[in-house]
């Protein structure tokens, strides 16, 4: 038992960084507990229904109307309540699912294109979905999200892909190639996070 303890303390030393010292405390077992219990039902989360996606209105100064929307995820699995994404990200790129919830976000949001194409108050307005580091380096990322498009049945041009200035310092040939790729395909993008990394206006003119 005083071995798994001090196994908890080192683990929570080393996600808080260098240079750390813990005390092992009982929370610290709930802490795990909670944890394990949440990858469980975040493995399951793009099916049973407990996923959603919350828009975000970006304001046109000129009249106060919502010019774009962003997508948000949120999740709240039964018995939990709501879980913060500052949780459960984290958790799902620890798990190796981050992908397949991107995925289900970036379906969702094609198919909230689609309903909003049908009211002419809508149906010019874009929306902007967050996509992360492994869901980019995904070999058929590119065919994932022209399928989606396709299979909502969308103009390409309402679709933003917002990628942060951290995902393109690594392999950033590989992600200009995708980039290019689907914007030819009609799709935009936006830079998220930008002066927060490297901070090169030359990078940015580049991207």
């Amino acid at each position: 038992a005083a071995i798994s303890c001090a196994d908890l303390a080192a683990s929570e030393a080393k996600r808080l960084g260098r240079g750390r010292v813990v005390v092992y405390q009982p929370q610290l077992y709930d802490q795990q507990q909670r944890k394990l219990a949440l990858g469980v039902a975040l493995n399951t989360a793009h099916r049973d229904d407990s996923l959603r996606l919350n828009f975000q209105p970006v304001v046109r100064a000129s009249d106060g109307q919502p010019a774009a929307f962003e997508a948000l995820l949120r999740w709240q699995p039964s018995g939990f309540g709501p879980v913060s994404p500052d949780e459960f990200i984290p958790l799902a790129e620890e798990c190796g699912i981050i992908c397949e919830l991107g995925n289900w976000v970036l379906n969702e949001a094609c198919q909230q294109l689609h309903r909003w194409a049908a009211n002419p108050a809508t149906k010019d307005i874009s929306l902007a979905v967050n996509i992360s580091a492994p869901q980019i380096h995904q070999p058929d990322f590119t065919a994932q999200v022209m399928a989606a498009i396709s299979d909502a049945g969308i103009t390409p041009a309402r679709l933003k892909l917002e990628l942060t200035e951290s995902l393109l310092l690594n392999d950033t040939e590989e992600i200009i190639s995708k980039m290019i790729e689907l914007k030819t395909g009609g799709i935009g993008f936006s830079l998220d996070d930008f002066g927060t990394g490297y901070s090169s206006l030359s990078y940015l003119k580049r991207l």
